[in-house]
């Protein structure tokens, strides 16, 4: 099975399954960070990666494809579920509906 991903930029990328790690909200908030905060701190460059020149003269400017805005009427539990996750429920919520769609026209 395969499942799409949208990037911050409108691509679409696909992701296979065996790299996808399903975990619930509360596992999240339990879970510790393995990240070395404190040496990260120490070295201030986040380990001394190399610095390079960027060419800007080649950049080309990608915009993400427009959303539509509509007016929508969901039962409160349900927004109150994805507000609760924080910052980006709107864009979660169009996630589970490309899910959805994708999986319709899959099975068509």
């Amino acid at each position: 099975m395969t499942v799409s991903g949208s990037s911050p930029r409108g691509g679409r990328e696909k992701m296979s399954e065996k790299h996808i790690t399903r975990t619930s909200l509360s596992e999240m908030r339990r879970t510790k960070s393995r990240t070395d905060w404190e040496r990260l701190r120490r070295e201030g460059d986040y380990g001394g990666a190399p610095e390079f020149e960027v060419d800007w003269t080649k950049a080309k400017l990608v915009e993400p494809l427009p959303k539509k805005l509509i007016s929508l009427r969901i039962d409160k539990d349900v927004l109150e579920f994805f507000r609760a996750q924080g910052k980006g429920y709107q864009t979660r919520i169009n996630a589970v509906l490309r899910a959805y769609k994708e999986a319709q026209e899959r099975s068509d």
